[in-house]
């Protein structure tokens, strides 16, 4: 049993900073190296990947990050978890190991975690009373259950600690709780009790630090993003965790980014709702007995925190079909830059009515005036440029597809001094909305399943 490990953090989404991973594996000591890929409407474009091929599902930016890493991590021995096997992590194990085999690695060990994926099981669950009611407004999934399209359950840090227990040297799942890919580690070389709840509860916390990647080691800084040294080469955050539950947040020295107790706080306060209520799968941690200390030059001190047991149940992310949106952009310049763009917008709407089209939903925006800030967005008084962007929303896909054809003709049938229209019409894209639901853990078992390389 190791008195300490070092969990480096290598991605914070499905298409974040490619070289990240590479850094946190070579520029300095890591046990472990944990890559979150998944978000809720990630699940449902990999579904449609796999409908397409079998063979897909899975974050396909892991195999050319593999490729350069893998004879580093084996070297090295550091041990990787990700969640990047999306709804097929069997699929990518198996373009690992083609991998492996092509760089001439033998014995490598990895470990799969299936059986959140339960979009052939619905109906079974319906039919055993269980309604995957929406969290939010406690309607019943019949409502949209013709149109489900994905659905995971999210599994916590049990089943990665069996796969590492068995040996696995990288740990592929599928939609588990992003903050098990840090914690699971610590259980597993600590030997933390299941019922040790402040422990896994600080454990969690950091896990929640590490999800977002550079996010904690000054990237999207609100409070003083001047002040980050050399963020062209910014250090994903390192929890450097101990058995007696203490953890230190840093980053490798000769890397930019700034490790502090302010650009940890930022971090910890992404998408939380009740602080005092933060519910995983393995135990329910108290955000706001956190204490931050700052420890170093880019060395954060995490204490205090208290856990309590876990709920019965677990989340379940499903995503449905809920209609066809498209977006077109026209670019108006001075002089009246502001007023072209709102008659433009107004000759759209009106010729749309004329066409009987009718729509969910229309917005307007004006980029570059008020976008971001929408009514309470301070105008100035002569605008330079400004780009108009209408989009729509509507279950009829021929509505939505007349649209995009009702934007080009503005060029020289509206306002002049018109231009940025070189992408061409915008064509109708699939609505995914979310569904979030609880089910009994008594209901669905995950399975871990160790395979060793030839």
């Amino acid at each position: 049993m190791r008195d300490k490990i070092r969990i480096a953090s290598g991605q914070g989404f499905w298409g974040d900073l490619l070289t990240a991973p590479v850094d946190q594996v070579t520029k300095g000591p890591v046990d472990y190296m944990m890559m979150d890929y998944l978000a809720e409407v990630t699940m449902s474009i990999m579904q449609k990947q796999k409908m397409k091929d079998p063979s897909l599902g899975y974050a396909k930016d892991l195999l050319p990050l593999m490729q350069s890493i893998l004879p580093v991590i084996v070297q090295k021995n550091i041990r990787v978890i990700t969640n990047g096997g999306g709804v097929n992590p069997e699929g990518c194990r198996d373009a690992i190991f083609k991998l492996a085999t092509k760089l001439g690695i033998r014995g490598l060990r990895i470990g799969v975690v299936i059986g959140d994926n339960i979009l052939d099981r619905l109906d079974e669950l319906s039919s055993k009373n269980i309604d995957l009611k929406n969290m939010e407004s406690g309607e019943s999934l019949s409502a949209v259950r013709n149109r489900i399209v994905s659905a995971n359950v999210y599994f916590g840090a049990r089943p990665i600690v069996e796969a590492l227990r068995q040996g696995a040297h990288i740990v592929i799942t599928g939609r588990t709780t992003d903050t098990a890919l840090t914690y699971a580690p610590m259980i597993h070389e600590f030997g933390w009790k299941w019922d040790d709840w402040d422990k896994l509860a600080t454990g969690v916390v950091a896990g929640h630090i590490l999800e977002c990647g550079g996010q904690a080691t000054g990237g999207n800084f609100s409070a003083d993003w001047k002040s980050v040294p050399d963020l062209a080469h910014i250090g994903f955050p390192i929890a450097e965790a101990r058995n007696d539950g203490s953890i230190v947040i840093t980053k490798h020295e000769n890397t930019g980014g700034l490790v502090s107790v302010a650009t940890v706080s930022e971090q910890l306060l992404y998408e939380i709702g009740d602080p005092t209520c933060y519910i995983t799968p393995e135990c329910i941690a108290d955000f706001t007995t956190i204490r931050l200390e700052q420890a170093g030059t880019n060395r954060v001190l995490l204490s205090g925190v208290k856990g309590r047991p876990a709920t019965e149940f677990y989340k379940v992310s499903m995503s449905y079909a809920d209609g066809y949106t498209a977006v077109g952009t026209l670019t108006y310049a001075w002089p009246d830059a502001l007023e072209k763009a709102k008659a433009a917008d107004a000759i759209l709407r009106t010729r749309l009515g004329d066409l009987g089209l009718r729509f969910d939903e229309i917005r307007t925006e004006f980029v570059g005036l008020n976008s971001c800030h929408g009514p309470i967005a301070s105008i100035p008084a002569v605008v330079n440029e400004v780009v108009l962007r209408v989009g729509v929303r509507s279950r009829d896909r021929a509505a939505v597809e007349r649209f995009g054809q009702e934007i080009a003709p503005l060029i020289l049938t509206g306002p002049p001094a018109v231009t940025g229209f070189a992408g061409g019409r915008p064509k109708p894209s699939d609505v995914i909305a979310y569904w979030p639901a609880l089910i009994p853990k008594s209901a669905v078992q995950p399975r871990v399943v160790v395979t060793e390389a030839p």
